[in-house]
């Protein structure tokens, strides 16, 4: 890759050079995501998440048609204000560079680029998956941990998906999918989706040596880390259900549809919630954060 299409932080730099841990994170949640200025707070608030548990925070974005690792406050606070930024994943980023534009890299996108970096794990909320009602309507995402070898941290897929059929298409790409301190999928706004998981590991070093085992064996698919919400901060699974179940038929009502569905669902379920699903998503991005540094330091060990 050109170098001159790739810049990353000093700071990002050094701590990679000196194998220290950095944790990935994307950028859509900051431009798609959430309303400015909490997009700006939660940013901000995962960054320091990721410092405080001992790594090296590193947001992911392309400005001006240069691919960026590790944004400045600036760079934050211009993505937080800018308009006409184009969610990235694989198939944009040629589009975004050529044309010299903004992009938000989406879990997919994120993923390519911290691999190109050399950064091992990410933190996200939850991933793309398999719509309700569309199961040919399949995520980047799954793609994506098909085929890049990156641990994503998450607290599973987004509650407004088919989440059986997300972990069939995951299983069917050979993507290992990890519960941290669970037995079960999470559910993103709640901590139990009732879906069992193959492995479950209770220690940051146990999820250090599967991903210490995969990157031994060469395989190139990434490898999913799921962690529910904390208890405190879960919404009740009956009221995140119904205000999904109201947000779906009124997307197929308007006729909402492709990239815009899940910003529209996820809106809609915080304005139908009264802004706790919100709530539950900030608090499980920090803990994701923290979660990811903790296992970034785990794998940076000697």
């Amino acid at each position: 890759m050109d170098q001159k299409q790739l810049q990353i932080h000093p700071e990002v730099l050094d701590a990679l050079k000196n194998r220290r841990p950095v944790v990935a994170l994307e950028s859509t949640l900051i431009t798609h995501g959430l309303p400015y200025p909490v997009n700006l707070e939660v940013a901000s608030a995962m960054e320091k998440a990721v410092r405080d548990a001992g790594a090296v925070p590193a947001t992911i974005a392309v400005l001006k048609g240069r691919i960026t690792v590790g944004l400045t406050q600036d760079q934050l606070s211009y993505l937080a204000r800018a308009r006409d930024v184009r969610k990235c994943s694989r198939r944009d980023f040629p589009i975004v560079l050529a044309q010299q534009g903004d992009g938000a890299t989406t879990v997919a996108g994120t993923m390519i680029v911290a691999h190109m970096a050399g950064i091992r794990v990410f933190a996200t909320g939850g991933i793309g998956g398999v719509h309700r009602g569309h199961p040919f309507d399949v995520s980047a995402d799954l793609m994506e941990l098909a085929q890049t070898p990156v641990a994503v941290v998450c607290a599973g897929a987004k509650a407004i998906l088919d989440l059986p059929l997300t972990l069939e298409v995951l299983e069917t790409h050979g993507v290992p999918v990890v519960g941290y301190l669970c037995s079960t999928f999470p559910a993103f706004y709640t901590r139990d989706s009732g879906l069992p998981l193959d492995v479950r590991c209770d220690t940051f070093d146990e999820v250090a040596a599967i991903l210490r085992s995969r990157e031994t064996l060469g395989f190139q698919t990434g490898t999913l880390v799921a962690t529910p919400i904390p208890e405190k901060d879960e919404l009740p699974a009956p009221v995140a259900e119904k205000a999904i179940a109201q947000a779906l038929k009124e997307a197929e009502e308007r006729g909402v549809r492709g990239k815009e569905v899940t910003p529209f669902l996820l809106a809609r379920v915080s304005e139908l919630t009264h802004e706790e699903s919100r709530t539950a998503n900030v608090a499980l991005l920090e803990n994701n954060a923290r979660v990811a540094a903790q296992i970034a330091g785990a794998l940076a060990a000697p």
